[in-house]
């Protein structure tokens, strides 16, 4: 009985990769894979995957390569569902893959296998390719697993500032996943969003503000600078002798030498007679922000009402 499909067709609707069972389904004997294995035309990746391309693997292929070790119904998540999703700048090498808590791969190196009781089946994306989980549930997840709070927040915060979902939608979905480890962290983190926080250091400058009563700044302002140029600028006061002053947070990446001269010459440009510009480190709002808040007083900004 002839196959119903050829190898050749499946690889190609998988990115190259195929599996044992798939092969013997399209009447490949073993000695013919055996063959193409040792003659280096094939490579296998997994005990029961191979790949019908040489090289190293494409992004692509390591991403269909754990969805197939998973088994039946396992889709990609984690921030590779984020970065396929939309997300920027938040790369990870370890691909994580969910799978029906039924399943149970065997362990792969640079894969998480995460097993879930939960009907993950259910929020595969409609984007076309790999299967991968919808962007909601991946980010999710893959935070309320995260140890470290600041870095659930500054995922919850890229998601919504580079506009891949939204506050609501993440809010929504954190009441469909009862019982998710850290979900009080992130419902008062996505609570501050939804309030206009783009980032972690405007959540910092926002506790701050609470915690040392301040008054609470305007955020993400548009300003024209010396050259006219539409710029943002991250907080902003305006003091009781109408002055206005404003605080650039600077992030890890500012202290790269070219970042930092462009810092140095963006505040000169948005510098002003009755603007007032001052900078303080993202390290500083989570180390000593007392510090940063009585420096703000010292300049004029008032206290909260």
């Amino acid at each position: 009985m002839e196959p119903k499909h050829s190898w050749r067709d499946i690889a190609s609707g998988q990115d190259g990769l195929i599996t044992l069972s798939q092969l013997h389904d399209a009447a490949v004997t073993h000695r013919a894979i055996a063959f193409r294995v040792q003659t280096e035309r094939w490579q296998r990746v997994a005990p029961s995957v191979l790949c019908t391309t040489t090289g190293a693997l494409t992004t692509e292929q390591r991403l269909r390569l754990g969805v197939l070790h998973g088994g039946t119904g396992a889709l990609i998540g984690g921030i590779q569902a984020c970065e396929r999703a939309g997300l920027r700048t938040w790369q990870r090498e370890q691909v994580v893959v969910l799978v029906p808590y039924t399943s149970a791969p065997r362990p792969l190196a640079g894969y998480d296998f995460v097993r879930t009781r939960r009907a993950v089946s259910q929020w595969r994306s409609v984007r076309a390719g790999v299967p991968t989980c919808q962007v909601e549930p991946a980010a999710l997840l893959w935070a309320s697993t995260e140890s470290k709070p600041r870095t659930v927040e500054g995922l919850l915060a890229a998601l919504v500032q580079q506009q891949v979902t939204t506050a609501d939608a993440l809010t929504r979905w954190l009441d469909r996943l009862a019982r998710l480890p850290q979900a009080p962290l992130m419902r008062a983190a996505l609570l501050e969003i939804a309030g206009g926080a783009h980032s972690v250091a405007e959540l910092d400058v926002k506790r701050m503000c609470r915690t040392y009563r301040l008054a609470p700044p305007a955020r993400q302002v548009k300003r024209r600078d010396a050259d006219g140029r539409l710029r943002y600028t991250d907080c902003e006061w305006r003091l009781p002798d109408g002055t206005i002053l404003v605080l650039e947070v600077d992030g890890g990446f500012h202290m790269d030498a070219d970042a930092w001269a462009d810092d140095i010459a963006r505040q000169r440009a948005l510098s002003a007679s009755d603007r007032i510009l001052v900078r303080c480190t993202s390290r500083e709002l989570r180390d000593d922000p007392g510090r940063v808040a009585r420096d703000l007083r010292r300049l004029g900004v008032p206290a909260a009402a």
